[in-house]
C-alpha cells in the first residue's frame, strides 16, 4: 500500500466510493432501514483503513443516503457525524498498528450505539433495544468490512505490481 495516488486519483476514488455508498444503500434500503438495519454500504467504512481520505465522502455518503430514511435534518446530521466517527477510528486503528480485525469494531459500535441516540428520539422508541437491534443488524457489515480491507488489499497488490510477503 506504499503507491502514492495523485490529488487526481483521490478525488475520482472519492466520489466513486461515495456514489457506491449511496447506490448500495439505495438498493438494499428494504433492509437498511427498521427495526433491524443490514445496512451492508457500511462495509464501506473501512476503506478509510486503507485510504484515509475517504473520511469526509464516506460521512457525506452516510448522510446523503439518510435522505432515503425520510427522518429529516437530524438523520442527516447523525450520519455525518456517525460516518465521520466510524471512518475515522479505521484510519485510526491502521495508524495505531492495531490487528485488520478490530476493524469490525467501529463498524458494529458506532452505528449501533451512536445511531440510537437521535433515533430513538425521533422513532420514539426506548434507547438499549433499539441500540441492541442496531448492532445485530452491523454483524454482517462489520464481518464484510474486515473482509473487504483484505480484498482490496490483494487487488491493490496485484494492480500496483507489487509482490505480497504473506
Amino acid at each position: 500500500m506504499e503507491k502514492k495516488l495523485s490529488h487526481v486519483q483521490k478525488l475520482t476514488l472519492s466520489g466513486l466510493i461515495l456514489a457506491l455508498y449511496v447506490t448500495v444503500l439505495y438498493l438494499t434500503q428494504s433492509f437498511s432501514f427498521g427495526a433491524y438495519q443490514i445496512r451492508i454500504a457500511t462495509s464501506l467504512y473501512a476503506l478509510a483503513y486503507l485510504f484515509p481520505f475517504l473520511v469526509v465522502p464516506l460521512g457525506l455518503a452516510n448522510a446523503l443516503g439518510n435522505i432515503f430514511g425520510g427522518l429529516g435534518i437530524l438523520d442527516l446530521v447523525g450520519g455525518l457525524a456517525a460516518g465521520l466517527a466510524t471512518s475515522g477510528l479505521e484510519v485510526w486503528i491502521q495508524r495505531a498498528g492495531l490487528p485488520v480485525w478490530l476493524c469490525a469494531l467501529p463498524i458494529l459500535l458506532i452505528p449501533g450505539l451512536g445511531v440510537p441516540l437521535w433515533l430513538s428520539y425521533l422513532l420514539e422508541l426506548p434507547y438499549w433495544p433499539l441500540a441492541l437491534s442496531l448492532c445485530i443488524g452491523q454483524i454482517v457489515p462489520a464481518i464484510c468490512g474486515v473482509g473487504l480491507i483484505h480484498l482490496v488489499k490483494r487487488i491493490w497488490n496485484l494492480t500496483s505490481g507489487e509482490r505480497s510477503e504473506a
